[in-house]
């Protein structure tokens, strides 16, 4: 992994109360739903502290001049657009721009995510021109490509379980080579939260 021209793109929402986890929050409770998100954000942190790659937090609000990302190994941006598509279209568009050969982007949402599975992904762009990162409810929690595809953000009912599917399409319609990493979950829901075991609800 090159360091200078590889890039992982980590979009956060700023952890405020009733503003993080909403559909949990209404099965916990507004308190437990933010606890749990600052959880997600450590856990995503752990995890992308392994990695040897130009590392970008991208927040929803404003930047956190200090919070958990104050380290010099992480750069501070802040998300632009209007739907979440075009927020990370301008991200990535900024991160071609800057010379990166490699752009990968994750959410704070998948507490199973793994270095090992970041590093992989960042392998197997030296062959593939995108790799996805399927997520359990049809949407996607990792997204790499080799160069800027502005179009991989377009067209989407985002949130929905039909994104994943239409990226997929629109990767074959332009006929891009393609690798689809494990099937994870991202914790949306109570039952989203049933099937993690790296959350461990009496320690939250």
């Amino acid at each position: 992994m090159d360091k200078a021209k590889d890039a992982l793109i980590i979009f956060i929402k700023n952890p405020q109360k009733g503003c993080v986890k909403t559909r949990l929050a209404d099965s916990v409770g507004e308190e437990q739903a933010l606890a749990i998100y600052r959880t997600l954000l450590q856990i995503t942190k752990n995890v992308t502290d392994q990695l040897a790659c130009n590392r970008q937090v991208w927040y929803s609000k404003y930047i956190e001049k200090k919070d958990l990302w104050s380290d010099p190994n992480y750069e501070k941006h802040l998300q632009v657009g209007g739907d979440l598509g075009e927020r990370m279209r301008t991200a990535f568009r900024e991160a071609f721009s800057n010379a990166c050969q490699k752009v990968i982007i994750i959410g704070s949402d998948c507490a199973d995510l793994t270095s090992e599975i970041i590093k992989r992904a960042f392998h197997l762009l030296d062959d593939r021109q995108v790799v996805i990162g399927p997520a359990s409810d049809g949407g996607y929690y990792l997204l790499g490509m080799t160069a800027y595809y502005p179009f991989l953000f377009e067209d989407k009912s985002w949130s929905s379980s039909s994104v994943l599917d239409e990226t997929i399409r629109q990767t074959e319609t332009a006929s891009l080579s393609y690798e689809l990493l494990p099937e994870l979950n991202d914790i949306d829901t109570l039952d989203d939260l049933k099937q993690t075991q790296k959350l461990d609800m009496n320690r939250i």
